[in-house]
């Protein structure tokens, strides 16, 4: 029987996915995102959650299954503190792999979402009643220090979550300064948080990776299509982008389906089977500290 995904999955990494239990419906639970990834025959998924803490839900699917890997983290949303180096400390010191900034709670986020009509975070305010934000008087908070440092030491990943733009500058400006090497700018085509062409060539020069994410391209956002994302990471360069969906939403096809109909897709519009492998492949173990043989 012909598998469903396509091949270029056999070892890749899911680097932004969601799944159930959350305060959102979800597609799919943990355990069928897990089951999916292990028909595709991946290497791993690293669950989101804007709420909590997946370290937990990570850990526990690694003791039913060592294949694929599972990895978790935490958002800096108002649900766990906001810029609370705890909670960081506490997901980190368990095994937590990504430190995402502020989504839901990021004022960039929610001044998107005042304006727009759509089936995403339809909360009373946005789910979040509070803006967390990463600085006060234009200088970054001491606790920002003090998480940036978590994440060097623990050689963990930073995620730049739906800040804004200016936001997203001086975040990675002083995470480079503290010498983090791993950082994500998410979503980086989408309209919560656009980040111009320009802007994404500067931050791959950093050594950031660049998230190139399928949710852009659906019917929530519409930001841009698969052929002009293709065009993207050929003016980027593949070796300074991931693949991800940022799927798990109930109106969606499941994550895993979605990354086959993304591989396909770019790979039609000419990214070819080598780049797909890398930004799938090599980039994500490269984040997550993975060796190659795992």
């Amino acid at each position: 029987m012909k598998s469903p995904f396509h091949p270029l999955l056999e070892g890749a990494y899911e680097c932004h996915v969601h799944s159930a239990p959350s305060i959102f419906n979800r597609k799919q639970t943990d355990w069928e995102l897990l089951e999916d990834a292990k028909k595709a025959k991946m290497g791993g998924i690293v669950l989101k959650s804007h709420e909590s803490s997946t370290v937990e839900r990570a850990f526990l699917l690694n003791e039913k299954e060592t294949s694929p890997k599972a990895f978790g983290g935490i958002v800096l949303n108002q649900h766990v503190g906001g810029m609370n180096p705890y909670a960081v400390e506490t997901a980190l010191k368990m095994g937590g792999k990504v430190v995402w900034f502020p989504t839901l709670s990021a004022g960039q986020h929610q001044h998107y979402f005042s304006r727009k009509d759509t089936k995403l975070f339809n909360g009373n305010p946005l789910l979040s009643e509070a803006t967390v934000s990463i600085e006060k008087d234009g200088k970054l908070l001491d606790e920002v220090a003090v998480i940036l440092q978590m994440i060097k030491d623990y050689d963990a990943v930073l995620a730049t979550g739906h800040l804004s733009l200016a936001e997203q500058h001086k975040i990675v400006r002083a995470a480079k300064e503290t010498g983090i090497e791993k950082i994500i700018i998410q979503h980086a085509d989408m309209g919560i948080s656009k980040i111009p062409l320009q802007d994404q060539q500067y931050f791959a020069s950093l050594g950031c990776m660049i998230e190139k994410c399928f949710l852009a391209c659906s019917t929530d956002f519409h930001d841009l299509s698969t052929a002009e994302m293709a065009e993207t990471i050929e003016m980027i360069g593949h070796e300074s982008c991931i693949l991800v969906t940022d799927y798990g939403q109930p109106h969606h096809e499941p994550p895993v389906h979605a990354l086959s109909r993304f591989i396909e897709e770019l790979m039609f519009h000419g990214v070819s089977e080598g780049q797909i492998r890398k930004m799938v492949q090599e980039n994500p173990r490269s984040l997550l500290g993975v060796d190659k043989h795992e």
